[in-house]
């Protein structure tokens, strides 16, 4: 009889916790078929892109978005120069596909520093690059061959980019060989300079209406930006 009870009480209790873990199950289910977002999709692919940083690019874009500027499904470029010049600090992602397009080497403005760029300027003549969002425009050969126009979208920030003509274009003194002999890369005027190698296929791949994300840890520019509110 006792033996009997015990066997009817084991197999109750065996019944009730299946009973709850079946409740559960569906919602886990449910967890694991939720959709990746689209920061976490490109956070596990761009290798050295910082977190805060990534975000930080895709909060510009959604806002330039809904204000009309750019396309929210074209490509977005994100280069951080509180990175040394000697490491790839130029991501073009692919929003649409969720993917990385190109990690690249990038030049700062000579005025801006040396192999750690720690000063940037909208002012004609500083030498130095500018932060902040951007959108690109045509492309044009010029004396540094093929090259992209930017149109600064920040007021006291980067919109006399155009008057200052910072552009995205290859140069000699962008490359890993140049890097591993002289301990950096050579500067530019100002502009973002690429390696001559990559500098047609990512112009290419993100002229006409995309955007240029610039970032570095200047606290003026990130608590007063209109794109970063």
């Amino acid at each position: 009889m006792t033996r009997a009870l015990q066997q009817t009480s084991g197999v109750s209790w065996t019944i009730e916790v299946a009973a709850v873990l079946a409740c559960f199950l569906p919602a886990a289910r449910a967890a694991d078929t939720q959709p990746e977002s689209l920061e976490a999709a490109l956070s596990r692919q761009a290798t050295g892109l910082k977190p805060e940083v990534l975000r930080l690019a895709l909060k510009a874009r959604e806002l330039a978005w809904k204000r009309g500027q750019g396309d929210a499904l074209k490509r977005l470029t994100v280069i951080d120069y509180s990175l040394p010049s000697t490491r790839k600090r130029l991501w073009v992602l692919d929003l649409a596909e969720r993917r990385v397009l190109f990690h690249e080497l990038v030049a700062h403005g000579r005025g801006s520093g040396d192999n750690v760029a720690t000063a940037f300027s909208n002012r004609s003549g500083s030498l130095q690059s500018s932060l902040g969002l951007f959108l690109t425009g045509e492309t044009y050969s010029g004396k540094h061959g093929y090259t992209l126009r930017l149109q600064g979208l920040e007021p006291g920030i980067n919109d006399r980019a155009e008057e200052r003509a910072i552009v995205i274009h290859g140069a000699w003194y962008v490359s890993e060989e140049f890097a591993s002999r002289h301990g950096r890369l050579g500067r530019s005027w100002g502009c973002p300079a690429l390696d001559r190698k990559v500098s047609r296929k990512l112009i290419d791949a993100i002229k006409g209406g995309s955007l240029l994300f610039v970032y570095y840890p200047d606290r003026s520019w990130l608590k007063g930006s209109k794109y970063l509110e």
